[in-house]
């Protein structure tokens, strides 16, 4: 079971302070995407890190694990002056200080980054990915098998929501009222299974089903419903709290509803790889021990989303 999310302060305070501009359009890859491993120094690791000997032979050499990302979901991962930047490259700035390594994140769809993870492209995949019992077997959305699935280690609990164009012209107040109505989502995602499940209840109560639009990114998806070209979009929590405050200084989104089916993210990790999904554990544990973890949430406004303990494959 997923663990409670606690109750959500307001993301305003805190964002204010930020300076992190929204992207509604494409993004493009980090600077220093695709380099060599060891690039700018990073293959000198720091030996003396705590949990350097926890690592696999091949990363403690090159001294980087390499992330894949799809960085379009501000304020947990976004593209800012060609740098990807939010929660999770400050999580892994924090886990790379526990293991005497850098976290180098590449820029790619979402639909994409499990793949690139199997193939060896990543080390690891890190983009506000859900642990789901289907990634976790490699199951596609019709429970097939597609591949070996993955290991999740477990650092952010969120939700899905529904947002719409602010003053909310189709008066949606809930999921429940998308039946019929045209919704957005991003493709290969836990909320475009959210949308989906919900068209099934509508059909199943003799109403019409949802019409949904999947798009490759995240941004296509706000964009449509930013022109009106769909009435909802359905997003994680933090995601279209950030965009209900940050987009068009807080004047074309705003989230309707509570949160539906909370569940951890994780840090996707191949399954043939324990030695790294273990030390990427215990990087967490110790982040979460020294403080660091909490504090690359809270700049971003997204604490309450924290965990209390790292964990594997928590979710259902």
């Amino acid at each position: 079971m997923a663990p409670r999310i606690p109750t959500r302060r307001t993301l305003a305070a805190v964002l204010a302070a930020t300076t992190a501009s929204l992207l509604l359009g494409a993004c493009g890859d980090q600077t220093d995407a695709g380099r060599s491993p060891g690039a700018d120094g990073a293959g000198a690791a720091k030996n003396d890190a705590p949990l350097f000997t926890k690592l696999p032979a091949d990363i403690r050499a090159a001294g980087v694990i390499k992330v894949g990302t799809d960085a379009t979901y501000a304020p947990m991962e976004f593209t800012e002056n060609g740098k990807i930047v939010g929660v999770d490259p400050d999580v892994a700035e924090a886990l790379g200080k526990q293991l005497g390594v850098k976290f180098v994140f590449t820029n790619g769809t979402f639909d994409s980054l499990i793949t690139s993870l199997n193939s060896g492209r990543q080390d690891v995949v890190m983009s506000s990915m859900s642990d789901t019992m289907a990634r976790q077997e490699g199951l596609d959305d019709k429970g097939q098998k597609t591949g070996n699935g993955v290991d999740f280690v477990d650092y952010f609990v969120a939700g899905s929501v529904v947002y719409v164009q602010k003053g909310n012209p189709q008066q949606i107040r809930s999921i429940a009222d998308l039946c019929g109505k045209k919704t957005a989502v991003q493709r290969g995602t836990t909320f475009e299974e959210v949308a989906k499940n919900r068209s099934k209840e509508c059909e199943a109560a003799g109403k019409p089903a949802v019409p949904i639009e999947s798009f490759p990114t995240d941004a296509e998806a706000q964009t449509r419903v930013k022109a009106g070209g769909a009435v909802a979009g359905v997003n994680d929590y933090p995601v279209a709290a950030y965009l209900a405050l940050k987009a068009d200084g807080g004047n074309t989104f705003e989230v309707v509803g509570n949160q539906i089916e909370a569940g951890p993210f994780g840090i996707a990790v191949a399954k043939d790889n324990p030695e790294l999904r273990d030390a990427l554990k215990a990087a967490l544990a110790a982040s979460i021990a020294d403080g660091s973890y909490q504090k690359a949430l809270d700049k971003w406004g997204a604490g309450t989303g924290a965990i209390a303990s790292a964990s594997v494959n928590a979710g259902s």
